[in-house]
């Protein structure tokens, strides 16, 4: 079941419409919700890869997490339409799901991404509605997440309600999925700060050291090492090192899975492209609905679409052979711990 009645401007959900008759015959295609605004419904849809084997590992792409973050979902249909077109010819790939779990949960938000807002159709900030209470930040800081009403950006939702059926559909997803193997990653990926491309880690909420800094530290070297020319290309770090949030969703399951399973690996990242060098170079798209958060000149648009592709590629490579790089001595552990010092000093 689709869309119940085609809304204003839904071009990257009616995309993945379009995928899902494509993919179906390759994968596990699911409705994992169906979100209702004003007599329009939308799904929240999910694609996995692979066959389920409690001892692969897993890794899954999030996107339209925040629905005016339309690159995300973007970029992921992207990869997805390359890996159909490889599902034809390319024997290589068959081999490749045999050994990992590939999940794609390409647009979190659907009504929000109708709708031309970052919060879902209700108001509130998906990435701000986990119960999680950010240390430290002050009650003005009001991107952290606030609970002033759904009028104002960052809306976390109402104090001791239950999670938004985004956020709880998100949250059970990743549960059902990953929780049980050895090693777990997942890239949400998101639009909006600074000019630089980055990857943060853990922790949102706390400037507390993330419990897994030393396999994060030691995937930056790995991805140093194995694309030399692009190791200026991400910043690489913990996402309170510019601002913490309360309500974060990946701190929330992250401590939730450590809390229970501390003897397997789960590594969430939040793939943050710096859309504000996309301002500077053409200041007038600030004055577009999608302007701040996106690409939209057609060339740069382009550019940005494909210049991510090698990073999903390496970081589905990493999650095959975990067991290189991620199964740390304590040495190593030592190690990374004082390089994580050092960085935050």
């Amino acid at each position: 079941m689709g869309l119940l009645r085609k809304p204003k401007s839904v071009e990257e959900l009616l995309k993945i419409e379009q995928l899902r008759k494509k993919l179906e015959p390759f994968c596990e295609f699911k409705r994992e919700a169906l979100v209702t605004s004003k007599d329009v419904s939308y799904p929240i849809y999910s694609l996995g890869f692979g066959e389920k084997n409690p001892k692969s590992p897993v890794i899954a792409f999030i996107g339209g997490v925040h629905g005016l973050e339309v690159i995300g979902t973007q970029i992921i249909i992207t990869y997805l339409e390359s890996m159909y077109q490889l599902l034809q010819w390319d024997s290589t790939i068959t081999d490749q799901l045999k050994k990992v779990r590939l999940l794609f949960y390409p647009c979190a938000n659907p009504a929000g991404m109708a709708m031309h807002r970052r919060s879902n159709a209700n108001g509130v900030d998906i990435m701000r509605n986990a119960p999680v209470d950010g240390e430290g930040i002050p009650s003005f800081f009001l991107p952290g997440g606030h609970r002033l009403g759904s009028g104002i950006p960052w809306y976390r939702g109402e104090h001791k309600k239950p999670m938004q059926l985004e956020t709880k559909t998100l949250y059970n997803f990743i549960k059902r999925e990953m929780w049980d193997a050895p090693f777990a990653m997942a890239i949400d990926l998101h639009s909006g700060f600074g000019v630089k491309d980055r990857i943060w880690f853990p922790y949102a909420y706390s400037k507390k050291p993330f419990p897994r800094t030393a396999e994060v530290l030691a995937l930056k070297k790995l991805l140093m090492k194995t694309y030399p020319q692009n190791k200026n290309k991400y910043n690489i770090e913990p996402q309170s090192q510019h601002y913490r949030a309360h309500g974060d969703i990946w701190d929330y399951l992250f401590m939730e899975h450590h809390e229970l399973h501390n003897d397997k690996v789960f590594i969430p990242l939040c793939l943050e492209l710096g859309s504000w060098l996309w301002i500077k170079k053409n200041p007038r798209q600030m004055f577009h609905s999608h302007g701040i958060f996106n690409p939209i000149i057609p060339h740069r648009l382009m550019r940005t679409l494909r210049g991510h592709l090698l990073l999903l590629d390496f970081l589905i490579r990493a999650t095959i052979s975990y067991e290189k790089w991620a199964i740390l001595s304590e040495k190593k552990r030592v190690k990374y711990g004082i390089e994580a010092k050092v960085q935050r000093s």
